[in-house]
């Protein structure tokens, strides 16, 4: 990595900022530091045998050792999908689960039940789960901390509609989203932990973010985790962007310094998936 330093001999004319292309610098190295992941969501497609088939097409095209990939799936195809994995770089999330250890709630999964299948990941508070099914702030903190105590890594998403965007009022619900996702989250859980950025309004609709938008927002997203924690914990979280990823966008997206990696919805279930984990 080469850095233009600026010369101290004409001290007058041109003031040495050293200090400021050392920021820039211990900026770039942590970045580095950060692995990138890349998380698909499969969402409620595929049944197990066509999970397996896909697990099939896609592990020699998604073989990456410089990135974490994940393939998120649903509840009904883990099992298949960890047995199908065994073997490759591919680690397998679920797309849900619910707060408490067991008892009487009919369709829930617990985090033990994933932790016995083979789970290391879980997708928690998709727009779609907030949406459809009334999932709140405070749902989400209560299924990180248990994602948490059973050893599962959660990929917490946030996002904005349309309207929050038009309105200008994007990073005052976001801050919201984080802040509370993180209440009794201790520093050394969220250096660990994934959030995921998915504006709402470009989720499956095939509308991108702007490279920009995407970069400023996961940019505050990483402001907030130092106010919340501080400098060094927010350099180490991982921040994904959701909304539209594909093969032909990826490598600008994940270029930014606050993007490290993305959740990747339709185009995790197509071969393109390949060229998005090995996007450089």
């Amino acid at each position: 990595m080469e850095v233009n330093i600026p010369s101290c001999s004409e001290e007058a004319k041109w003031p040495c900022r050293r200090d400021i292309v050392s920021e820039i610098v211990d900026k770039e190295i942590k970045k580095m530091a950060r692995k990138k992941i890349i998380a698909g969501n499969w969402k409620m497609n595929k049944t197990p045998s066509e999970a397996v088939a896909l697990v099939e097409e896609l592990k020699p095209l998604v073989a990456n050792e410089e990135v974490d990939v994940v393939f998120c799936v649903p509840a009904i195809d883990i099992v298949p999908v960890v047995e199908a994995c065994k073997g490759t770089n591919i680690q397998v999330g679920a797309e849900n689960m619910y707060f408490e250890e067991s008892g009487a709630y009919t369709g829930e999964i617990s985090p033990a039940m994933l932790v016995d299948a083979g789970v290391k990941y879980v997708v928690l508070g998709h727009s779609e789960r907030r949406d459809y099914f009334g999932e709140t702030n405070e749902d989400v903190n209560k299924k990180v901390l248990k994602a948490f105590e059973h050893g599962i890594t959660p990929i917490m998403c946030c996002g904005e509609t349309l309207e929050q965007r038009e309105q200008g009022v994007t990073m005052d619900f976001i801050r919201q989203q984080v802040k509370v996702g993180l209440q009794n989250v201790t520093a050394d859980q969220a250096k660990a932990m994934v959030i995921a950025y998915e504006p709402i309004w470009a989720i499956g609709t095939g509308k991108t973010a702007t490279t920009e938008q995407a970069e400023e927002v996961c940019k505050g997203i990483r402001e907030c985790v130092a106010e919340v924690y501080d400098e060094a914990t927010a350099e180490a979280i991982r921040i994904q962007y959701g909304g539209s990823v594909n093969a032909g966008n990826a490598a600008e997206l994940f270029a930014q310094a606050d993007i490290d990696g993305g959740l990747v919805g339709g185009a995790s279930l197509k071969a393109d998936f390949g060229k998005i984990v090995n996007y450089k």
